[in-house]
């Protein structure tokens, strides 16, 4: 029987379960949280990255409910943590490193220094981007340099580059 699922040549004919489990014993040290004020389309695709990039833990912070379409089942493979507040996240992620990513103006360039290994890398809602509350408990605050006339990026594009920035970084080719 052929397995359709979007999952590389290696996990084809695996049950979910197995494949999990095989991911867990070698994943990436990040995590990814993703402050979800609006039900934001771009959370399926923060998702979908964060799985391509061996991230095992994803956080989602706020509303529980949020559009699975982009994560084209991606979610399966992925620990999924729910947290009512960012006070409960924060307490959470233990001593790792809180890395919001937003373009606020006390931002520093993602090129400025390398990004801390053992990090959770933060990301907000389109439009609105992070809240005060999550902006006042991060460690580190960075923003994507840009050079054209655009102001920002779209969150699932900005999470996809820095996510690669940190892979790069941290696990190399």
């Amino acid at each position: 029987m052929k397995d359709s699922r979007n999952v590389i040549d290696a996990y084809k004919g695996w049950p979910v379960q197995d494949i999990v489990a095989d991911l867990d014993t070698h994943g990436s040290p990040l995590e990814i949280a993703i402050e979800n004020l609006e039900r934001d389309f771009n959370m399926g695709t923060i998702v979908r990255s964060a799985n391509a990039f061996g991230v095992r833990r994803v956080h989602v912070i706020g509303r529980r409910q949020w559009n699975k379409r982009g994560a084209m089942m991606t979610d399966k493979y992925i620990h999924i943590e729910y947290h009512l507040s960012v006070a409960e996240f924060r307490a959470s992620v233990g001593d790792r490193r809180i890395v919001a990513v937003d373009n606020v103006e006390r931002a520093r360039g993602l090129n400025a220094e390398p990004l801390p290994r053992h990090a959770v890398l933060v990301f907000g809602a389109e439009g609105p981007g992070l809240s005060t509350d999550l902006l006042a408990i991060a460690d580190d605050l960075i923003a994507i340099e840009q050079f054209g006339s655009t102001r920002s990026l779209n969150v699932g594009v900005a999470a996809g580059i820095v996510m690669y920035e940190w892979t790069r970084q941290h696990r190399g080719s």
